[in-house]
């Protein structure tokens, strides 16, 4: 199964997804924001960073990447996409989810180690959780803050397309301590934490990140959505 990690100017963690999506047992690809090819992935993540420097606002000029034409009509046709931190921007930016990310209510960046709720586990990315399982990931934004209107909160809550949430305290002030959502297939996961820096006992604070990489290759073992028609 081959996992596509798109690197734009600015990404700094596109290294550490490629390397997550191995050691859940995936072939990394490598995609450069350029090149509207997808090279026949099976899905991909949208790391963490600062695409673009964030010199209009963070995601938007990312949203209009070559590669990401693609990726929208994909994600749109049932490609599982997942969005990290700068990935989720841009995912908002591009209206495959709802909602923004602002800057962190308290005006400060958080890097620290931080505890979330699963909450939706029927998603292609979340679906090796339990639901209501605390997991330990680490969290590294000063533009985190998710909002929305009382209506589309309302609907995610409804839907039960709130993937995760904030616990043992809220990092960046997201309204309804929501850390990541998902859209209505459930192949579009946007999260703000850092789940790709908890793969190794060796250098994060748990393995319970990896849970989002093993939970996309069941999900496409499962519905036999490999490139090539492969089973």
């Amino acid at each position: 199964m081959r996992i596509g990690v798109v690197t734009f100017p600015g990404s700094l963690d596109d290294g550490d997804a490629a390397r997550a999506a191995r050691i859940a047992g995936a072939e990394a690809v490598r995609l450069w924001h350029g090149d509207p090819d997808l090279h026949g992935v099976d899905a991909v993540v949208l790391p963490g960073g600062f695409s673009y420097g964030d010199y209009l606002r963070c995601g938007a000029i990312a949203r209009f990447a070559p590669v990401m034409e693609s990726i929208i009509d994909a994600a749109r046709g049932g490609l599982p996409v997942l969005g990290i931190c700068n990935g989720f921007q841009v995912l908002c930016e591009a209206h495959l989810l709802p909602g923004a990310l602002t800057r962190n209510q308290h005006l400060h960046f958080r890097n620290r180690d931080q505890w979330l709720k699963v909450e939706a586990t029927g998603t292609a990315w979340t679906n090796a959780f339990t639901p209501g399982q605390e997991i330990l990931i680490p969290v590294k934004n000063g533009e985190g803050c998710f909002v929305a209107d009382t209506r589309t909160l309302d609907a995610l809550e409804a839907e039960g397309r709130v993937i995760a949430r904030y616990i043992k305290g809220n990092p960046n002030g997201s309204q309804r301590d929501i850390a990541g959502i998902t859209n209505e297939a459930g192949n579009v996961v946007g999260i703000m934490p850092h789940p790709e820096h908890a793969v190794e006992a060796l250098t994060g604070p748990s393995l319970d990140g990896l849970g989002f990489f093993t939970s996309v290759l069941r999900s496409l073992a499962k519905d036999g959505q490999l490139a090539g028609g492969q089973q």
